[in-house]
């Protein structure tokens, strides 16, 4: 499978990249298809490659200590992946799962401090996506330890709307499968009080539901529950 460098070079990513630099570094890149459902890689696994999505969508999840899968973020196109080294680990902290038929491509680890020595552009978005997880990271915790339920579930769903969200006539769709256990996993509450949280919301008509898809009807009224003294 051929890469279009046409194509990767309007990312963001790859913007301010000389022509000749992308080509190279688009030489050592590994296309793959990943099958909804397949694995890019499993958490614990030794981390030979990092990765770039090109399209689609990818579930990231980690099993805690005690056993228990929490869903730790959403991967969107444009997005790097998996850089592991960057984070001084050698093993993959997650597992990165496809939602959707997606397409990734990979260098090998070993090429990371090369490859973010003579791309500067690169290493830029590396640490901005490290900053990035990290605050929404401790955003996440604010929220478990300061918000009711409720406001947690809201803000969960509006930044998906926000990153993955597709309008329709309806609503804004978020555009990738995602359960009430997706949810539930994200906000640090059960299946039994997502589902009872969304289905008062439908009732109010703030959401529509369906098997795994989930589409805001009214998002000022979804943002006046995750912030209501805005």
């Amino acid at each position: 499978m051929a890469i279009d460098i046409s194509h990767v070079r309007n990312l963001p990513l790859f913007r301010h990249m000389e022509p000749a630099a992308l080509t190279r570094l688009m030489m050592r890149a590994t296309p793959r298809r990943i099958e909804k459902g397949d694995t890019v890689f499993e958490q614990g696994a030794e981390a030979v490659a990092f990765y770039l999505l090109l399209h689609g969508r990818l579930k990231v999840t980690q099993v805690t200590p005690d056993g228990q899968q929490v869903m730790v973020r959403v991967v969107h196109p444009g997005d790097l992946f998996g850089f592991a080294r960057a984070l001084a680990r050698t093993d993959y902290p997650g597992t990165a799962k496809a939602a959707v038929e997606s397409l990734v491509i990979s260098w090998p680890m070993t090429d990371w401090d090369t490859v973010v020595e003579n791309n500067p552009r690169l290493a830029i978005n590396a640490m901005q996506t490290i900053g990035q997880r990290l605050d929404e990271a401790h955003t996440r915790l604010r929220e478990m330890s300061t918000q009711e339920v409720e406001r947690r579930v809201a803000h969960a769903v509006l930044r998906l709307v926000e990153k993955a969200g597709r309008i329709e006539e309806a609503g804004t769709r978020i555009d990738f499968p995602i359960t009430r256990q997706d949810i539930a996993e994200m906000t640090g509450t059960t299946l039994h009080t997502v589902s009872r949280l969304l289905s008062a919301w439908e009732t109010r008509g703030l959401v529509e539901g369906g098997r795994q898809k989930l589409t805001v009807t009214d998002a000022d009224g979804l943002a006046r529950i995750a912030d209501p003294d805005d």
